[in-house]
């Protein structure tokens, strides 16, 4: 996002919960593999007066005699259209690695360079801004990949890059002082202080397994994992859950087992 101080903060705990309906997406979908798992998402577009940024994917999918459920929320910054092109591409470019099946997080970190390597080849097409991605991949019902761009704590790697992490001129950390964010896709003017890179992690879906929450990150700048989960634990239809959790300028996936 770019670099600016602002009030959502009180904004979204006051209001969350309450789900303004304006210009907002909703949808949801179920496994063939487990009918216990389904997913559901909603996406509520600011009241500034640009395009919405945000982009979900969300969709179960039969790939060589697997299930493959496929999910990411993509937040633009400056740009519609590049989150719009990692819709349309990235997990395309993830399946498409030859070692997919057999090294996931290998090929995961390589489909994300070779798409920022696209994006920025294509930059007078795509045009200025980037977007992060936080995306997970449900294996058979049995086996997640979750992928963030958003690792709590950059500013080393930034710094040893030559950029430097300030809060000014607002009250949040930011790239050279115009970016908050640490990773991303495109932004080719400040890619050398950036990285694509995605902080990928596995875990096993177990008997203990409730749910899954993506979001875009207005929602983590006022609510911890446990607050969220706390939220919506009593709600049972995916969809309503993501809903409940949704305010201005936030998206929210949340898949239910």
């Amino acid at each position: 996002m770019a670099c600016f101080s602002s009030s959502l903060q009180q904004k979204v705990q006051e209001k969350v919960g309450l789900n303004p309906s304006h210009n907002a997406e909703s949808g949801k979908g179920k496994s063939k593999m487990s009918k216990n798992i389904t997913h559901g998402y909603h996406l509520v577009k600011g009241k500034a007066n640009h395009p919405m940024e945000d982009y979900v994917f969300a969709e179960f999918k039969q790939v060589n005699g697997s299930e493959l459920g496929l999910f990411a929320i993509f937040d633009g910054h400056l740009s519609h259209v590049i989150p719009e092109y990692l819709k349309a591409n990235l997990f395309n470019n993830i399946l498409n690695e030859p070692d997919f099946w057999s090294e996931p997080e290998n090929a995961i970190r390589k489909a994300y360079r070779l798409t920022d390597t696209n994006i920025l080849e294509q930059g007078i097409d795509l045009g200025k801004g980037g977007s992060t991605a936080v995306t997970a991949i449900l294996i058979n019902c049995q086996k997640l990949l979750s992928v963030d761009h958003e690792p709590a704590s950059e500013r080393e790697s930034i710094e040893n890059r030559g950029g430097f992490v300030s809060n000014f001129p607002g009250d949040v950390a930011c790239v050279d002082g115009q970016l908050a964010v640490a990773r991303a896709f495109g932004d080719k003017i400040l890619k050398k202080h950036l990285t694509s890179e995605p902080d990928v992690s596995t875990e096993t879906i177990d008997d203990d397994t409730d749910l899954i929450i993506l979001a875009s990150d207005g929602l983590w700048k006022v609510m911890s994992n446990q607050e969220a989960v706390d939220a919506i634990k009593g709600i049972k239809d995916a969809r309503s859950a993501a809903k409940h959790l949704t305010e201005d300028d936030i998206s929210i996936i949340v898949v239910k087992f």
